[in-house]
């Protein structure tokens, strides 16, 4: 998926509090970064950035340039993207209105200087060999923008599953998407629809 001028996957393996592990595709990278802790509902795994360590790990995994390391301040302003970004895909996915505040701070990240593309095969470096933390949250802060835009807000959707509460972006096609993921709640969904079926059978 092209994120911004960079591409980036989307998706990540997540271990559910009983202890399985199961691929979860959120659709969006501003979404994925949600998971580090702010979209902390049923399913997911918590808080991950506890310290500017933690952070960087997590951009150099999913970024294909190098990274450079992450202060404090880093931190701090990731947390406040990150939450903002959680607070909106809550909302979207329950069709409340939009925080203006919330707004305001992915705007604002978003119009910072991002992680600019480049084309292989080259025999000069052009630019910094190592973008900063800053570049990649304006990247995650444009897809947010991306993400939030009036034609997909309706594609923003939570989990059908009762016991989950998993938000994702639906890219499917038809707009059809109704679990967070097939492995997990579809295939429980499955089962009991299955022993739903049997004990009618057998009444």
């Amino acid at each position: 998926m092209t994120v911004s001028t960079v591409s980036v996957p989307v998706g990540q393996w997540i271990v559910s509090p009983d202890g399985q592990r199961w691929w979860f595709d959120s659709g969006s990278l501003a979404l994925d970064f949600g998971y580090t802790g702010g979209l902390a509902v049923e399913g997911s795994v918590g808080e991950q950035l506890h310290t500017p360590d933690d952070l960087g790990a997590w951009l150099r995994d999913r970024f294909p340039v190098a990274i450079g390391a992450a202060r404090t301040r880093d931190l701090f302003d990731a947390t406040m993207l990150r939450d903002a970004i959680s607070r909106l895909a809550l909302a979207a996915s329950r069709g409340q209105e939009l925080r203006g505040d919330d707004i305001d701070v992915i705007n604002l990240v978003a119009a910072t200087p991002d992680i600019p593309p480049t084309l292989a095969g080259g025999s000069r470096q052009a630019g910094r060999s190592v973008q900063t933390v800053g570049q990649a949250m304006s990247t995650i802060a444009r897809d947010a923008v991306d993400l939030f835009s009036p034609d997909r807000l309706g594609r923003i959707r939570a989990c059908s599953a009762d016991d989950c509460g998993m938000v994702y972006l639906d890219t499917s096609r038809a707009a059809t998407r109704r679990w967070c993921s097939m492995q997990r709640c579809g295939n429980r969904a499955k089962v009991r629809a299955h022993r739903a079926r049997k004990l009618a059978k057998a009444a």
